[in-house]
């Protein structure tokens, strides 16, 4: 079941998602500053592009001070406007009963992007 949903994602936009988050990535680590917001742009691109079957989670050392700094940087670089964008694709998915998994995927969307340091994408 995780392959045709994943399959669909794929079609219906998640390949192009993805490859934005990989692009930014890529330019993220041009910079020496940037290459852990890329790497956390990598993380996401891969979830964006396979969602179904994985699942976030938050590693026990994620409380670091650095953590929360680069969090909140990232918050107010685009993190909060990417989380209220799968939020908003979520509520509308959620109208439907057949895009119900495809919402419930964007709420996990939300949580990596709006805060991505100190979490780990796993499969469930």
């Amino acid at each position: 079941m995780n392959a045709i949903g994943n399959l669909i994602w794929l079609v219906c936009g998640g390949f192009f998602s993805a490859l934005g988050y990989f692009i930014m990535g890529f330019v993220f680590c041009v910079t020496i500053i940037g290459i852990p917001f890329g790497i956390q742009c990598f993380k996401i691109g891969m979830l964006e592009l396979l969602p179904f079957g994985k699942k976030v989670v938050t590693r026990p050392s994620s409380g670091s001070c650095l953590s929360l700094l680069f969090n909140i940087i990232w918050i107010f670089t685009g993190g909060l406007y990417t989380a209220a964008v799968h939020l908003v694709f979520a509520a509308l998915l959620f109208i439907t009963i057949i895009g119900i998994p495809f919402a419930r995927q964007h709420l996990k969307l939300v949580e990596l992007t709006l805060a991505p340091f100190g979490k780990d994408i796993v499969d469930a």
